[in-house]
């Protein structure tokens, strides 16, 4: 077994300080009884003697007899390697070697570099040694002969010093100095070519998605005039609009004069008339459809189940009999305005409607009763069905004033926008000094900078049409995402959501020259304005109008100003002083910065109460919502 640590085998007359084993006696070791439980009832018990564990084991001898043997077995806690041994073919024995007592042999690691320059340079050191060599040689002479046939015949070779040699291992090791620092610079060389080549990959596909993002916005642009459905889309076609007359003005201007130049303006001026008559058409086509859209998808949101969130993370879905009511009455509004019906099926229509209607007796449900009665009769005595196109009209229109009524539909009491005290709609009220009537609030849209109420929206939206033609969509979109990236820093930002589209022109236009700082990139659509501190918040005094792939890097440093450099650094710290300077003037941003914009070592004008209260007196100073409502 593996705890023996003797040598075998037995021999006649050894006694058992002599017996030693040898590896030819593995044959009679077999011969072993396989149980030694077969001659003892139990084990025998272990010898301890000083900390050994000691057993008997009886073997037999050649002779016949029987030798008792005291093992000695050692106890170690460590896992003993396996060196070697043998396993019987017959009885399945296996016999490990004596060694496994031996404990491993322990490998020192030390931590001293051995990849470094320190290793492959020599250090000389001198010492002189004199050893001693005792020699003897045999030749032959008198009275002894000594063959020489095996004798060899040695020449000497040139004569190698030490300074010699030395310098033969100096060049052996350049060499391999040589082969071992080309291997690493093949290897430098190889990852930076690697890095080109992904970066020229990178390049192209960085540009075939520029390309591709160019033609949708293009094809979007050009799809938005041809067919316009927004205020922003006929924005868009005013723009163009404005542009082809500024062209063609300037035009008539280089070419022509006197007579022909007035003649060639005045035509011009028919042409544009034609054009705007033309976008008008448009825009009543695209306010139609409108309204059937917001008709349809009110309809959808009053018949749409009552959804949340279960424990489980899935989606549940609940119908109310509000719900079902609504969608009830969706069913009937949809087959009323269905066309192309014979007339038995109009006519089971306008039962249906009338049923629904008889449920609740007022003005509104007995005028549907009475165009429906007049309908059915018109039916039945055979008149045509472009006839009946304005009765049939009139019918959807109260029918769909019946379903915004919350008392027949109490779905449409969290879609309505009507007040629950009627007199609430008598307080901030304005008057326009454009159309001249009284509006209220909501119809009035304040700019930044504003001093007073001014105009209602529907007067900006004529005069934007008729003078200045101005289209805010590349700035809205970029709003948007400064917005969208603002919120992500969740630092309680709240100068950017006080800003207007026309804010952000001038910012981008007047103040930072409608290019990028870094590479005087000219393109809008492929600049952002992101934040110069990462450490405050967006406002105009922190920002700086880069490319998306330069505001990428930019978001990555954390000083800015040790990246630039002082020149640069000053530029941009100019460009925020008229920012600041700027918008400082504005009512909803002065108590802002004054208040909580410490950091910025600017006063205010000294003015500043002035155009705050944009010339009135304090006690007449302009009501405004404050920041928590605006944002």
């Amino acid at each position: 077994s593996s705890g023996i640590n003797a040598e075998w085998p037995l021999r006649p007359g050894d006694t058992s300080d002599e017996i030693k084993l040898t590896d030819s006696d593995a044959v009679l070791i077999d011969s072993l009884q396989t149980n030694l439980s077969n001659e003892f009832d139990s084990p025998p018990p272990p010898v301890v003697e000083e900390g050994l564990d000691t057993i008997k084991v009886t073997v037999e001898k050649g002779d016949g007899t029987l030798q008792t043997l005291n093992v000695t077995i050692k106890q170690e806690l460590l896992a003993k390697p396996f060196v070697g041994g043998w396993r019987h073919k017959e009885s399945g024995k296996e016999y490990h070697n004596c060694f496994v007592q031996t404990l491993p042999k322990k490998y020192f690691c030390g931590e001293t570099p051995k990849h470094c320059r320190e290793t492959q340079t020599v250090t000389n050191k001198h010492v002189r040694s004199q050893t001693t060599s005792d020699t003897s040689t045999q030749m032959t002479k008198t009275g002894c002969w000594v063959s020489d046939r095996q004798d060899k015949i040695i020449v000497p070779g040139k004569y190698v010093t030490a300074d010699e040699k030395f310098c033969y291992m100096l060049r052996q090791v350049i060499i391999l100095q040589s082969y071992f620092r080309r291997w690493k610079a093949q290897r430098y060389v190889n990852s930076i070519r690697q890095d080109h080549i992904r970066r020229i990959e990178w390049e192209k596909k960085e540009e075939e998605r520029k390309r591709k993002e160019k033609e949708r916005r293009l094809k979007e642009e050009y799809q938005r005039r041809m067919q316009p459905l927004s205020k922003e889309d006929f924005d868009l076609v005013y723009h163009a609009l404005e542009l082809w007359r500024r062209e063609e003005i300037e035009n008539i201007n280089a070419t022509k004069s006197g007579p022909e130049r007035k003649a060639a303006l005045a035509g011009l001026m028919d042409e544009e008339t034609q054009l705007i008559a033309s976008i008008q058409r448009h825009k009543l086509i695209a306010k139609k459809d409108n309204g059937k859209k917001a008709k349809r998808g009110f309809l959808e949101k009053c018949a749409a189940p009552k959804e949340w969130i279960g424990f489980d993370g899935m989606p549940t879905k609940m119908d109310t009999p509000y719900t079902m009511r609504a969608k009830d009455l969706k069913m009937t509004y949809d087959s009323l305005e269905k066309r192309y019906l014979t007339r038995e099926e109009r006519l089971d229509i306008l039962l249906q409607l009338k049923l629904t209607v008889k449920e609740h007796d007022c003005k509104l449900t007995k005028d549907i009763v009475e165009l429906i009665d007049r309908e059915a009769d018109l039916l039945m005595r055979g008149s045509k069905e472009q006839n009946l196109e304005g009765l049939r009209q009139r019918i959807s229109t109260l029918f769909l004033q019946y379903i915004k009524t919350p008392l027949f539909n109490a779905e449409a009491a969290n879609l309505l926008k009507v007040p629950e005290d009627p007199s609430s709609l008598r307080k901030d009220i304005y008057y326009c000094r454009g159309c001249g009537n009284y509006l209220p609030s909501t119809d009035f849209e304040l700019t930044t900078n504003a001093r007073s109420i001014g105009r209602c929206r529907k007067c900006k939206n004529l005069d934007s049409e008729g003078r200045l033609r101005e289209d805010f969509s590349r700035y809205r979109s970029l709003l948007r995402s400064i917005r969208a990236t603002e919120e992500s820093f969740n630092d309680h930002s709240r100068i950017i959501f006080l800003l207007t589209e026309a804010d952000l022109r001038y910012l981008a236009e007047n103040i930072w020259g409608a290019q990028s700082v870094l590479s005087q990139w000219e393109d809008t659509y492929d600049l952002t304005l992101v934040r110069w501190s990462r450490r405050q918040e967006w406002s105009p005094w922190n920002c700086v109008l880069l490319t998306n792939e330069e505001a990428r890097a930019h978001s990555k440093l954390v000083k800015p100003e040790e990246a630039y450099g002082p020149v640069f650094t000053q530029k941009i710290k100019y460009r925020h002083i008229l920012g600041k300077q700027y918008f400082s003037s504005m009512p909803k941003l002065s108590d802002y910065m004054s208040k909580n914009l410490q950091s910025v070592n600017m006063p205010l004008p000294s003015n500043a109460e002035k155009i705050m209260y944009g010339g009135r007196k304090k006690e007449e100073k302009l009501s405004l919502p404050a920041l928590a409502e605006a944002q």
